[in-house]
């Protein structure tokens, strides 16, 4: 579980760079930051139920 987290989150991140650094996409960046949050949000969540 915790590597499919671990997996989200590194693309998001990368979603979030690159739409940084593209000046077109910065939509992405938003959708990006939005998902990493999400994903931190749910890991954090399930790590809290399991102990």
């Amino acid at each position: 579980m915790w590597a499919i987290i671990g997996v989200l989150l590194v693309v998001w991140l990368l979603l979030t760079i690159l739409g940084a650094v593209l000046k077109g996409l910065f939509w992405l960046a938003i959708v990006g930051g939005v998902l990493f949050l999400g994903t931190v949000a749910y890991g954090a969540i399930r790590g809290r139920s399991r102990t």
